[in-house]
């Protein structure tokens, strides 16, 4: 500030002597005897020559003040920070945002995962439980068709059959899974207890074959199952990756990327169904007891189930692709 002040006095004395000098330029070297003034006259020019001077000093502040007008930068004012208002709040943020400096944006909470009931069940005994008769004489005939036509057309397929399981032995599966497995299911495994070897015998068709799976190995593969995904993803089963309300009991036989996938019963209505690759997991018979039947008349009548058709190759049951041929 006090350079701004001595600036505008030099200005103001250096304008003085200027007009000084040019009055005593433009007298003649001989003057007249001056004519006596009167004093009121010679204050009024005083008056007008500080005057002149007051206002150069005025219009040389007013010009050193100015923002840019010095080519210095305006000091910043002192005391308190004015505060900013809302309006210039907003804009403050939206033109930080846009250029990349606002904060970041507050992170999404995780969703709470719901562990799955079905895959954590609570303690029950082992209870043997009876089967519905009609059931059993129903399953029993659709395994006689199969064995008829395993023993005629691939005989090696028919030697992969598993001997019959034991009631006591599915209870315990049934309880360790918290599950009641259908009637149907279960009359199947006391006929057959799975299959055995890479080419054994299974509801499913697949390129490299299907095997019905033992009791303990539906329980197996069902702990498998929960361990990979014990969390509960909504209402419908078929739309998580895994549920345990979902019992596995045929394996699929490896797949090209080495995954495997299962047909899978539901324990609340029956419904079976697996992954045909292409719409994903659904449920695609309303029993076990209906995939046997639609086994058993595609082997009996050549006929296609679910997009194959079944072929021998020395006597080992293969299945055909209706739309890609044999493999």
């Amino acid at each position: 500030m006090l350079k701004l002040v001595r600036l505008a006095l030099t200005a103001a004395i250096l304008t003085a002597i200027a007009v000084r000098l040019r009055r005593r330029a433009r007298m003649p070297e001989r003057r007249p005897a001056p004519r006596p003034q009167a004093p009121a006259v010679r204050r009024t020019r005083m008056g007008l020559v500080w005057a002149a001077i007051a206002a150069i000093v005025a219009v040389t502040l007013a010009a050193a003040l100015v923002p840019g007008g010095s080519g210095r930068a305006t000091p910043a004012p002192t005391g308190p920070p004015r505060a900013m208002t809302q309006e210039e709040a907003r804009l403050a943020a939206l033109w930080a945002q846009t250029h990349g400096h606002g904060p970041s944006p507050s992170p999404v909470p995780a969703p709470v995962e719901i562990p799955d009931p079905h895959c954590s069940p609570a303690p029950r005994p082992v209870t043997v439980r009876p089967i519905d008769p009609k059931v059993k004489r129903a399953v029993d005939r659709q395994w006689r068709r199969i064995e008829r036509w395993l023993r005629a057309n691939a005989p090696r397929t028919y030697r992969t059959l598993g001997k019959p399981g034991r009631a006591r032995t599915i209870a315990i599966a049934e309880a360790q899974m918290g599950v009641d497995l259908p009637d149907d299911l279960r009359a199947s495994l006391l006929r057959h207890n799975g299959s055995r070897g890479a080419w054994g015998f299974g509801f499913g068709a697949w390129f490299y074959g299907a095997s019905n799976l033992g009791i303990r190995e539906i329980r197996d593969t069902w702990r498998d199952m929960c361990r990979l995904d014990p969390t509960d993803r909504g209402d419908d089963p078929w739309a998580e990756i895994w549920n345990g309300r979902l019992v596995p009991f045929l394996s699929f036989a490896e797949l090209e990327d080495g995954s495997s996938q299962w047909a899978v019963v539901d324990v609340a209505d029956g419904a079976v169904g697996w992954d045909d690759t292409i719409a994903g997991l659904a449920p695609r018979m309303p029993s076990y007891y209906a995939l046997m039947r639609a086994v058993a008349d595609a082997l009996e009548k050549g006929t296609e189930f679910d997009g194959w058709r079944p072929a021998v190759k020395r006597g080992v049951l293969r299945w055909e692709n209706v739309e890609y041929g044999n493999p």
